[in-house]
């Protein structure tokens, strides 16, 4: 990624600001219809697997502070979802204690592998791992949060969104964290989140508002950005499904 961003510097900064804004405009407009690829994701974090985790140590406070966002009890039961190598077993278990559950929904099965040596490496009872998209994963019952943590591609899902609130509880915690363009005038960030998006998404739509999607189904809806407008971190209550007249 310093690689990608080493062009950007102070000379020239006028035309590339011009740049930047116009680049930033045109790919939230032209790629909002764009599904994610899911043939294309499966290759990008087959390569990453190796060395995942150390490529998002830099994120794990925005981690820490999302699963606790999710206001988590003893004995409850989490969905994971795009939970890559398992890099918030750790922390998901700490808040749901023994009696806890953690469902770990993942499409690329050397990510899911990575995760499951994780699992194994601590002894952890009640994580389940599901190897499938979002949209199709084979769950059972209802969980009583969900996170999605730098999932991008699945936030741009309706299907997958849906999928999962029907195997939440009304009101149910959702959080949701990821990348998001800034204000058009910040060009050094917006060029950070297209470098990083370029390396972890298979479609720039809806990198505008990430979360719009998934406020159709929340209650009590807060969105805040951090990282000088770069991430989003998204906070709301499933609402649960209408009951039938």
């Amino acid at each position: 990624m310093v690689r990608r961003l080493a062009w950007c510097s102070l000379e020239g900064y006028a035309e590339r600001r011009k740049g930047c804004h116009a680049m930033t405009k045109r790919t939230s407009v032209a790629t909002r219809h764009h599904p994610p690829k899911v043939d294309a994701a499966l290759e990008q974090y087959r390569l990453r697997a190796h060395g995942y985790d150390a490529e998002l140590a830099p994120f794990e406070p925005l981690r820490l502070d999302a699963i606790k966002r999710l206001q988590l009890q003893g004995g409850e039961t989490v969905l994971d979802v795009g939970c890559g190598t398992g890099l918030s077993f750790e922390p998901l278990k700490a808040a749901l204690g023994e009696r806890g559950k953690i469902i770990g929904i993942e499409l690329c099965p050397q990510m899911l592998g990575k995760a499951r040596d994780r699992v194994k490496a601590h002894g952890w009872k009640g994580v389940r791992l599901v190897n499938g998209t979002a949209d199709m994963a084979p769950l059972n019952g209802q969980a009583d949060a969900a996170i999605f943590h730098f999932t991008h591609d699945i936030l741009q899902q309706p299907e997958a969104i849906d999928h999962i609130t029907r195997h939440l509880k009304p009101g149910a915690k959702v959080v949701a964290t990821g990348l998001q363009w800034a204000a058009p005038w910040a060009w050094p960030v917006n060029l950070f989140v297209w470098g990083a998006a370029m390396y972890s998404v298979t479609t720039m739509g809806g990198l505008d508002r990430p979360w719009s999607t998934l406020a159709t189904y929340l209650e009590e809806l807060e969105v805040h950005s951090t990282w000088m407008g770069s991430i989003f971190v998204a906070t709301g209550t499933w609402r649960g499904r209408p009951s039938k007249a």
